[in-house]
């Protein structure tokens, strides 16, 4: 007896299809605390630079990358020395992946290895067809402008690499648990993170009355590109609307609406202590596709988890966006434009447009700072030194140019006027023109000819004067008509009229419509000159 030798063969260790890879220090800090909350069937892996990181997780299958080029130290939060890593260890990764059906990479971006290493291990996964899924999370805005402008590049290249990627914002995180200290928001952030990979691995993994295989997920999220996913647990009265409710408005989602997608994936599990009821798969199933749109396809599946007790949760992953199509809840509002005031915004415009083309005529007497004018003997045109003049469209200056005879005895052609005034910006709505007796400062020696006489002056103080009054009639017109806003009656009446009725002219000796106007010396239509023509058959020799 004490010969007989037994041998015993040990089972294998068991390989799951499913695989939750971290990558980096948050990626791997968010697998560390999956691990300890427990996802039935799936196998974790670490994988890190840091050394001494990888050797503090709990975690039994490590993964170091990049020893040579690092040497275990780390990236130093450079995404290319992370990329560089995991391209060294690529045959250490496809070792890794090997009998994968599935895998989550997982990762903080913003940092050095997360950011540069996920793509790369996401891309050979998913050259393996391997169904890859990133769940990565966006640094809080207390982290840095760099880190920030670091990770929307990563996410970027992660998106590239996958199936289908979920975005989790930390910040928003933040908005819904309020002000935590530092070690529960990041906390909070790996919690959301493990919902996020519990929520989908489990769908596969547990059973239920209503099952749901690997194949249906995969149909779901293979090259679905964009992805939102919501999960929420209730319990108690009317817990499976409210749970559907909530999942929809889950941190997850990022205030996304699910309307436009696809295919949607729907888990609904429940507790042994109160099993779902029929009513409220009903409840669930309607109000989900109802917030998707009829022409969403809704795989769902049931199963049973006996760790929830009484509690509901239910899980949304909605898939295959097109572009325009994912919008946030606040950009969906609709803009109600009163068509009733369109109206007045007409007249409005229509004021400013004049007041700004009355603004632009305003004269402004010349600086007496300016060299003195001197008149010359000879005709005013040759020799008169030109005021600059500021630059006016060609079309504002011939809508409004006007004519100022100043001088006595030449009266000079409009064309070859010189332009004696600035023109400048508004300096009083009541005032077109600023008038002042020192407009030119004359040398110690003027003769006659030089002075503007009396006549001159009071028809420019005429002509200014006539100007204000045909501004200001403007005005009053204009708001006379902004006050009055027409209904709709009065405008289809005034619409239905002539507008030569409505001003009032009276048309005599009008020939009605019936009767035909040939003029005596048109043509016929054989080309000869017709016979009612006076000066030829009329007068007769």
């Amino acid at each position: 007896m004490s010969g007989t030798a037994y041998k015993f063969e040990l089972p294998k260790h068991h390989q799951s299809i499913i695989k939750v890879i971290g990558v980096g220090g948050g990626g791997s800090n968010a697998v560390n605390h999956m691990f300890g909350q427990g996802i039935k069937d799936v196998e974790f892996v670490v994988c890190n630079t840091d050394l001494q990181a990888l050797n503090s997780s709990p975690i039994p299958y490590k993964l170091q990358i990049g020893a040579n080029l690092t040497e275990g130290l780390g990236c130093g939060a450079n995404p290319e020395v992370g990329r560089a890593a995991a391209v060294e260890s690529k045959d250490q990764i496809r070792e890794m992946l090997a009998g994968t059906k599935m895998v989550f990479v997982t990762a903080g971006m913003g940092g050095g290895t997360g950011t540069g290493a996920a793509p790369v291990l996401a891309k050979i996964a998913k050259d393996m067809d391997i169904l890859t899924v990133g769940i990565v999370t966006v640094p809080f805005l207390f982290e840095g402008k760099k880190k920030l402008a670091q990770a929307q590049i990563g996410i970027e290249a992660l998106r590239a690499s996958c199936d289908t990627v979920l975005v989790i914002l930390n910040d928003k995180l933040r908005e819904i648990y309020g002000n935590l200290s530092i070690g529960q928001a990041f906390a909070q952030a790996d919690n959301v993170l493990t919902t996020a990979a519990k929520g989908i691995a489990e769908i596969i993994t547990l059973a239920g009355y209503v099952n749901v295989d690997f194949q249906d997920v995969r149909t779901v999220m293979h090259n679905a590109g964009a992805a939102v996913m919501g999960s929420a647990e209730t319990r108690g009265e009317n817990r499976a609307i409210l749970a559907a409710q909530q999942s929809l408005a889950s941190p997850l989602l990022d205030n996304r609406d699910i309307m436009g997608a696809k295919r949607i994936l729907l888990s609904i599990i429940s507790g042994e202590e109160a099993e779902l009821q029929m009513d409220e798969l009903s409840e669930i199933t309607e109000y989900i596709q109802e917030q998707a749109g009829d022409e969403a396809e809704v795989i769902f599946g049931h199963g049973v988890d006996p760790n929830i007790g009484d509690r509901i949760r239910v899980t949304v992953i909605a898939t295959d966006f097109a572009a325009e199509t994912i919008i946030t809840k606040a950009q969906a509002q609709k803009k109600v434009h009163d068509l009733d005031s369109a109206q007045s915004t007409l007249f409005e415009q229509a004021d400013n447009s004049v007041n700004q083309r009355v603004d632009e005529v305003i004269l402004k007497p010349v600086d007496k700072d300016r060299p003195v004018l001197k008149a010359p003997e000879k005709p005013v045109e040759k020799k008169q030194e030109e005021v600059p003049e500021k630059k006016v469209d060609k079309e504002e200056k011939e809508e409004r140019s006007y004519t100022f005879t100043l001088f006595e005895k030449k009266e000079e052609p409009v064309q070859n006027k010189k332009t004696l005034f600035d023109e400048d910006e508004d300096e009083g709505e009541e005032s077109l023109f600023t008038n002042d007796e020192d407009e030119f400062e004359l040398g110690n020696e003027v003769s006659s000819d030089q002075v503007l006489n009396e006549e001159g002056m009071m028809e420019y103080r005429k002509t200014k004067e006539r100007l204000q009054q045909q501004a200001k009639d403007r005005r009053e017109k204009l708001k006379a008509a902004k006050k009055h806003e027409m209904t709709k009656e009065e405008f289809n009446e005034k619409w239905s009229l002539p507008a030569y009725l409505r001003r009032g002219v009276k048309m005599s000796n009008v020939p009605h419509s019936s009767e035909p106007y040939i003029s005596r010396y048109n043509l016929n239509d054989e080309n000869s000159i017709l016979g009612n023509n006076k000066f030829l058959h009329d007068n007769v020799d």
